[in-house]
């Protein structure tokens, strides 16, 4: 079985990805959001300030290292922003699917923490296991999503896995003077 909430985790990890740097901006938010499907997009600096928040609580679901404190961090998470469980079909094309927001046109945080709160659970309960990590690389340190199949994940990207390896490895060479 395809797992359902795939694009709401993944919409969660490419968003903490542009909100978790220093200088994040609106254009930038709103062009994530735009490639995940958010039409017409428009984010003043408060919103961008109020989608930080919600990124920095949501960022501790990846931290987590094991599934019950990942769990215990959701479910906190779900108490402090989400509504009963509701079934809706605003969106255009997407059919019938479920929120824990408490409005389709609620604050920008609220919806990012519900909506990423709810893939997370989603996938936590269909794998057994923590959702996500954080890169293993020290200059990265992004969140990532456990979607797939496999041995897990310690790296965001191919390419931090690549820069470690190769750093690894010209740490054990011995230096030609």
């Amino acid at each position: 079985m395809a797992f359902p909430h795939r694009d709401s985790v993944q919409r969660a990890v490419d968003l903490l990805g542009v909100l978790l740097e220093p200088d994040c901006s609106p254009p930038a938010v709103a062009c994530v959001l735009r490639e995940h499907g958010e039409p017409d997009v428009r984010l003043s600096a408060a919103d961008v300030s109020e989608l930080r928040r919600a990124a920095f609580e949501l960022r501790e679901v990846f931290a987590a290292p094991d599934v019950a404190t990942a769990a215990s961090v959701l479910n906190a998470l779900f108490a402090a922003y989400a509504g009963p469980p509701r079934l809706t079909d605003h969106e255009e094309g997407y059919g019938w699917h479920l929120h824990v927001d408490a409005a389709d046109d609620g604050p920008w945080g609220a919806w990012l923490v519900t909506s990423s709160a709810l893939g997370l659970a989603s996938l936590l309960a269909e794998r057994q296991d923590v959702p996500g990590g954080l890169c293993a690389s020290p200059s990265c340190g992004k969140p990532f999503a456990h979607t797939g199949g496999g041995s897990p994940k310690r790296y965001c990207s191919p390419r931090c896995a690549t820069r470690e390896r190769v750093a690894a490895h010209r740490a054990t060479r011995p230096v030609n003077r």
